[in-house]
């Protein structure tokens, strides 16, 4: 059986600007980055603005398990399956992020016959994006340290600096450290802390902006520090937002790649989903609605974070809403979530395949809550067997989703026909739209906790820690309660226990810290354990990764 790799490596692939036609854009308007990427600049996308939207499809899954659900594999699969059928379809979708490429989730193009390309370059570096988003939150960092070392005209507390440094990859011993060690012509000495680009204000950011200048503001209204008399201070007061603007004039623009089956794909931006928003650029997003009639995007992790996420954060912000929602799921993660271990998952086991369905089951009721169609789509293993699948079909069906297995991974476009044909009929209804949020802007940020806690996860209460509830109480106080917000929590779970799988019932969601993320517009609500630097694994993909004298890439996955 041929890797990902080596199915990328013997695919045909087209020059980027015949995808480009494809969509309506010329050579003429494309920025090349060599043959077969370029990105779309903002003045092309600016002209299609006035052009009728087309029909937006969110793809998102039930919680991760090892078994892996392959929703990113979807997504490319089911945009194969809808050309395929005859629709004029694209993709858009995420940026990788080179910490889990080299630590243990690797890569973000999709898998077997259902993958984006140049795999290679999407995986790795890209067009730079990542690295133009890293330097322009550690040059923000570098000033607000540097406006304190030369007099501090601002009187910034050293000890309540709320920026991070970040850093494009998983490295754990940089969770905390110490700077300006020493003093004098070293700087100021003071604690302060990495996190992972991704997880970055500046990546949420450039993901939620709509344009140059909306970037500008939003870098401009970023909340860096407290002043010493209890006071926010924005990188706007520091004067740092034309600077940052500048290092992202070319990342604020969307890249073009193509599927194996030659589909255009826009992939932007990469928000992780358990501590950001986890959702790819707005401007992605409203420009590939200008240019196909049907336009696939995803959304991070399970349903309870990257596709809530998408609409309570994304959607809100950017006044669009999503025709139809596909949830990704597999036998092996129904029968994971039972109880099951790992290796015993291609065992036939109906009743297993029922144990576990209440995890999705509440994947598949919170998005009906929204108001949007739902389709299940089950990611067929050879495994799999037809009872299982007939009892998962059934058990979906019983919640009023449509239900359809697919061999995308194995197939292509090809093993997704049946799955299109289902997404396709739901979007020629035409219905409606009409956005449902979860809670009111106005409401109290505790409110807002508590009913995303009890109606999208689950919880029976929520404790917010004392640290937590005097930061809110801060933030309120200084202008910022009616922000909406953006919880960080495990996404192995509904809950905030990474080992609590099925559908948790009766649990308190605990929050332990609250941060704002005002260049993004929210406030991050931050429970259980979650860190904002992954560390890497014992064995981590990195030691599998090599490249030949001939060039090629071997153990990239």
């Amino acid at each position: 059986m041929l890797t990902d790799i080596e199915i990328a490596r013997q695919a045909e692939i087209l020059p980027i600007e015949q995808i480009a036609s494809k969509i309506g854009v010329s050579s003429d308007e494309l920025e090349f980055y060599g043959k077969y990427k370029a990105k779309i600049p903002m003045n092309v996308i600016k002209s299609r603005s006035s052009r009728k939207d087309g029909k937006l499809v969110l793809v998102t899954a039930m919680n991760p398990t090892p078994a892996g659900e392959g929703k990113t594999t979807v997504s490319i699969g089911l945009a194969q399956a809808l050309c395929k059928i005859g629709r004029n379809a694209m993709l858009a979708l995420r940026e990788p992020s080179l910490g889990p490429v080299f630590g243990v989730k690797g890569g973000a193009a999709g898998g077997g016959y259902s993958q984006l390309i140049p795999m290679e370059d999407i995986n790795l570096h890209f067009t730079g994006d990542l690295h133009a988003i890293t330097s322009a939150n550690n040059l923000l960092a570098a000033m607000i340290d540097n406006h304190i070392y030369q007099g501090n005209e601002l009187n910034i507390d050293k000890d309540r600096i709320l920026w991070k440094r970040c850093m494009d990859m998983n490295d754990r011993a940089l969770r905390n450290i110490n700077i300006g060690v020493g003093g004098g012509t070293n700087g100021i000495e003071r604690n302060d802390s990495f996190s992972i680009t991704a997880a970055s204000e500046i990546m949420a950011t450039l993901c939620m902006a709509e344009d140059i200048d909306d970037l500008t503001e939003r870098i401009k209204n970023i909340a860096v520090a407290y002043d010493t008399d209890g006071n926010i201070v924005t990188a706007g007061m520091i004067g740092a937002e034309g600077s940052l603007t500048v290092l992202l004039k070319d990342a604020i623009s969307p890249n073009l790649v193509q599927s194996l089956e030659h589909v255009p794909a826009l992939v932007h931006g990469g928000p992780f989903a358990n501590i950001s928003h986890g959702c790819n650029s707005v401007i992605a997003t409203k420009a590939g609605l200008k240019m196909a009639d049907i336009l696939i995007t995803e959304a991070g992790f399970g349903a309870d974070l990257g596709a809530f996420k998408f609409l309570d954060l994304k959607c809100r912000a950017a006044g669009i809403w999503p025709d139809a929602v596909v949830i990704v799921s597999t036998v092996r993660s129904l029968k994971y979530n039972a109880g099951i271990a790992k290796e015993d998952l291609t065992k036939p086991d109906v009743e297993a395949v029922r144990a576990g369905f209440p995890n999705l089951a509440k994947h598949i009721e919170n998005m009906k809550s929204f108001g949007i169609p739902v389709v299940v789509a089950s990611n067929r293993f050879l495994t799999d067997t037809d009872e299982e699948i007939a009892e998962m079909k059934r058990l979906c069906e019983e919640m009023g989703a449509e239900y359809e297995p697919a061999e995308i991974f194995a197939k292509g476009g090809e093993g997704g026909r049946e799955l299109a044909s289902k997404v396709a009929a739901i979007l020629d209804e035409d219905r409606p739209k009409k956005p449902v949020f979860t809670y009111d802007l106005k409401d109290p940020v505790e409110e807002k906790i508590t009913k995303v806690a009890t109606k999208i996860y689950g919880a029976k209460d929520v404790e917010i820690l004392p640290e937590a509830a005097a930061k809110i109480k801060e933030f309120t106080a200084s202008g910022y309660g009616e922000l909406p917000i953006c919880i960080a929590k495990t996404q192995y779970s509904l809950s905030d226990d990474p080992k609590a799988l099925g559908r948790p019932e009766g649990f308190t969601l605990t929050v332990r810290d609250v941060a704002l993320s005002t260049g993004a517009g929210y406030m991050v609500v931050l429970t259980g354990k979650i860190l904002t630097m992954p560390g890497l694994p014992k064995h981590p993909a990195a030691l599998d990764i090599s490249i030949d004298n001939n060039g090629d890439i071997h153990g990239l996955f």
